[in-house]
């Protein structure tokens, strides 16, 4: 049996924060707002994995009321999406990106993002696309204001 998931995320850009897409720090100006480390990517895969095993949203699990996991790395989110996907007997085959933002230009970090999802997935890099796009200058994202994300992901029950 094969399924798939989406999820989204977008997070205000502000000065004094670390920028982090993908698992990997991008100097920038600003970062992203956030309870977490706001690693709107990784949050937007991560909701793809709960979705497609119908396992609601990381908000249930890491919900941002939740002092104790103020500042938690989105690797360890991430990472306890895809246990949940293997406890269900799946494996995660692919995944589709894309990060919408009109700056920083991410051409430069795509590959090392997509090496760091592929990683943390166990997977080949050449199962796992990321893509940048602009906003063409509209809402907050095409102001600089925010970063937008969202992601797709196919699984597959066992070693079909």
């Amino acid at each position: 049996m094969i399924r798939i998931g989406s999820g989204e995320d977008i997070h205000l850009l502000v000065p004094g924060r670390k920028l982090i897409l993908g698992g990997v720090e991008i100097p920038y100006e600003c970062g992203l707002l956030g309870h977490s480390d706001a690693d709107a990517l990784l949050h937007a895969l991560s909701d793809a994995l709960l979705g497609a095993i119908a396992a609601g949203d990381i908000g249930h699990l890491f919900p941002p009321s939740d002092p104790s996991i103020k500042g938690i790395d989105s690797k360890i989110i991430l990472k306890e999406c895809l246990r949940l996907v293997k406890e269900k007997g799946y494996r995660v085959i692919n995944v589709d990106a894309n990060v919408v933002t009109e700056a920083p230009k991410l051409k430069p970090y795509i590959l090392p993002i997509r090496e760091s999802i592929a990683s943390l997935l166990g997977l080949d890099a050449d199962c796992v696309s990321v893509k940048a796009k602009t906003n063409e200058g509209c809402d907050a994202v095409g102001e600089k204001k925010a970063i937008r994300t969202n992601a797709v992901v196919l699984i597959q029950k066992g070693d079909e």
